[in-house]
């Protein structure tokens, strides 16, 4: 493994909405040809890869209460809709030669694994890029627990979020131009300060067990390589 690595496993967390690109709904081959050749290029380099990627492009469980729909329903279809996007990145990087698999914590054999913690780990050590999809299989927990839990169990070095702006902020850099991005920020004072980075089951369970984060701009080309190399991209976020 290539020594000059600051993080040699990752987790690698995608939102569901990313994958839409300029559509507004469902997948964009355009992003997900991007993520490919991002995720290829931080292989090759010797990084073992797990991915987990929301569903928020084609259904969000938490959306569900305003459809009338329960929100157990909503969580498992939003959980399903993982699923597909996770289908579909698979099938971007194994066009790239890239060896993948595809774990799920709801048993659907025909069409992956079931998540097993033992056979996801060997499936890194022989360098299969590892996508892990419905979540944690339970309703009320967002995919970033999940991005979490998993990231723990396989000892991952870090989790990686990817968005859309350079990292984590004071406010919506989006909106406030004058906005403060943080270089190095703490688990308490991103609990302090109330930034909605992700969900606070998974800030707390990252925290509890001394599981660094960063979160980048997912959006640049060669960022991800970068980040693993040990370049200042984005926030780094540890206790």
């Amino acid at each position: 493994m290539n020594n000059n690595l600051k993080f040699k496993r990752i987790l690698l967390k995608l939102s569901g909405e990313s994958l839409m690109g300029k559509r507004g709904f469902g997948i964009d081959p355009v992003v997900l040809e991007f993520f490919a050749d991002e995720i290829q290029k931080t292989h090759d380099a010797g990084v073992q890869i797990g991915i987990v990627i929301g569903g928020g492009n084609i259904y969000r469980g938490l959306n569900a209460g305003d459809q009338g729909i329960d929100r157990v329903t909503g969580d498992q279809m939003g959980m399903l809709a993982t699923v597909i996007n996770s289908l579909a990145l698979q099938n971007s990087i194994e066009k790239k030669g890239i060896y993948t698999r595809l774990m799920t914590a709801i048993y659907m054999e025909q069409i992956a694994e079931p998540y097993i913690r033992r056979r996801a780990i060997r499936h890194l050590e022989k360098g299969r890029v590892l996508i892990f999809g419905a979540g944690t299989g339970s309703p009320y927990f967002s995919t970033d627990t999940a991005a979490s839990l998993r990231a723990v169990e396989i000892n991952a070095d870090v989790i990686i979020k990817g968005t859309r702006v350079e990292g984590v902020f004071d406010s919506d850099p989006e909106k406030n131009p004058d906005a403060f991005k943080f270089d190095n920020i703490s688990y308490i004072d991103i609990l302090k300060k109330n930034l909605r980075i992700m969900d606070l089951t998974a800030v707390s369970l990252s925290q509890e067990n001394n599981l660094p984060m960063v979160v980048f701009n997912m959006d640049k080309p060669g960022n991800l390589l970068k980040l693993v190399k040990g370049e200042n991209i984005g926030t780094l976020i540890q206790n």
